[in-house]
C-alpha cells in the first residue's frame, strides 16, 4: 500500500468545512425543519441530543476526510475538477448506493434520502475539490 503522509491542517480544515456545510444544510434556513419531520422528531427532540451528535459527526467527518485524502492521492487528483470527481465517485459508490437500503428495506421516504444524500454529495464535492488542490 502506498504510504501517504498525514498533513494535519488540510485534514482538520476539510473536516471543519464539512461540519459547517452540515450545520447550514440541516439548519432551519435549508432542510432542518423538513428533515426533523421526515425523521419523525420535533425540533426540540433534535436539539436534545445535539451535543453528542455534533461530536460524533465531527469525528466521523475527520475519518471521512482522511479516507477521501487517500482516494485523492491514489487517483492522482491535483485540480478542483479532479478532486470533485473523486468526491463524486466516492459519494456514488460508498454513500448514495448503500443508502438506497434505507429507502427500500426500511421504507424510508425518498425525500429523507435526498436530504441526507444531498448533504453528503455537496460536502464530498467541496472537500474533494479543496483537498486535491491543497493536500499535495
Amino acid at each position: 500500500m502506498k504510504e501517504i503522509p498525514l498533513h494535519f491542517w488540510p485534514l482538520l480544515i476539510a473536516a471543519i468545512v464539512r461540519f459547517v456545510i452540515g450545520a447550514v444544510w440541516f439548519s432551519p434556513l435549508l432542510f432542518g425543519k423538513s428533515f426533523a419531520a421526515l425523521a419523525g422528531c420535533s425540533e426540540a427532540e433534535m436539539r436534545k441530543g445535539m451535543g453528542k451528535a455534533m461530536v460524533a459527526d465531527f469525528i466521523g467527518g475527520l475519518v471521512l476526510c482522511f479516507v477521501l485524502i487517500h482516494a485523492i492521492v491514489y487517483a492522482g487528483a491535483t485540480t478542483f475538477a479532479q478532486g470533485a470527481a473523486v468526491g463524486f465517485f466516492n459519494w456514488l459508490g460508498f454513500i448514495a448506493m448503500p443508502m438506497l437500503a434505507m429507502v427500500f428495506w426500511e421504507h424510508q421516504p425518498w425525500k429523507k434520502y435526498a436530504v441526507i444524500a444531498g448533504f453528503q454529495l455537496v460536502s464530498l464535492l467541496v472537500i474533494g475539490a479543496g483537498l486535491a488542490v491543497w493536500y499535495l
